[in-house]
């Protein structure tokens, strides 16, 4: 897939996985949000390998990330959304998303997934919605996967 770039003065969003600080990813997820909390490195390498990747620079440092997951015909699924808080409040989750949003390969999509419990006002701007029929959503879910013996498994599995 091509690589895509854009830029605003300083600030550059690539999907160039070499660009990425998998480092800086690694802290901000595993220590600072509830979704991700403690992932381990291989895990989260294995997730980036397997994942369209939009990394947020300033004067390229790592400053914000967002991953998608897609079949790039039917389905996708945006997660790992993050801007470091020094630089919330400038527009750049609304540049982000959209730069997500209009990606030529995630174009025609029948369906986006998302899953939040803060920002819905950014991603409302974008289309999404609640679930119209949530009794039709099924899931399985372990949110200790990072945890105890799970966590054991997970780093053994890479």
């Amino acid at each position: 897939m091509k690589i895509r770039e854009t830029h605003r003065n300083d600030f550059s969003i690539s999907t160039d996985k070499d660009k990425l600080d998998i480092l800086s990813i690694h802290k901000f997820l595993a220590e600072e949000t509830d979704w991700a909390n403690g992932i381990p490195m291989n895990t989260l390498k294995t997730s980036i390998e397997n994942s369209l990747n939009f990394g947020l620079y300033y004067k390229n440092q790592q400053i914000g990330f967002a991953r998608i997951i897609s079949d790039y015909s039917t389905i996708a699924y945006l997660g790992d959304v993050y801007i470091l808080k020094e630089y919330r409040g400038k527009g750049l989750s609304k540049w982000l998303i959209n730069e997500i949003m209009e990606h030529p390969n995630l174009q025609g999509l029948r369906r986006w997934i998302l899953l939040t419990d803060t920002a819905e006002w950014l991603y409302k701007k974008f289309g999404f919605t609640e679930l119209p029929k949530p009794e039709f959503y099924m899931e399985k879910h372990n949110p200790n996967v990072y945890n105890g013996i799970d966590k054991i498994n997970a780093n053994n599995d890479v």
